[in-house]
């Protein structure tokens, strides 16, 4: 991804409220449920529905959200497009993480099967 730092700085800088009403319209719109979502979300963050509406209640920026976050060690399996983008190639870690998290709710949205999202066997 030929990133700018301008690109990079805009996402850190975003809130994951402003971002998540997006994410369960998403989901809902294409009849998967919010908890589903936030299934998804714990798995590669590790933050449970308290922490999760924590983060949300204190308009967390993506970069304090990540940076408070365990990622899930198979995160690094999570691999296609996402936003133009093969999140795979992206090389700010930040932003990849983001996408990551972009890139699950789109598998949820479409329909993919829960263990196959959440990178299992």
């Amino acid at each position: 991804m030929n990133s700018t730092s301008s690109h990079d700085d805009r996402i850190a800088k975003m809130s994951f409220a402003s971002v998540y009403p997006f994410y369960i319209a998403k989901v809902e719109k294409k009849g998967r449920t919010l908890e589903e979502l936030h299934q998804v979300i714990e798995w590669l963050t590790g933050f449970n529905e308290k922490k999760l509406q924590q983060l949300i209640d204190e308009q967390a920026t993506f970069e304090s959200f990540f940076s408070k976050a365990r990622l899930n060690k198979n995160a690094h399996l999570i691999t296609g497009m996402i936003c133009g983008y093969r999140v795979e190639e992206i090389t700010n870690p930040l932003t990849q993480q983001v996408r990551y998290l972009d890139k699950l709710v789109d598998e949820l949205a479409k329909g993919r099967k829960m263990e196959k999202i959440l990178r299992e066997a």
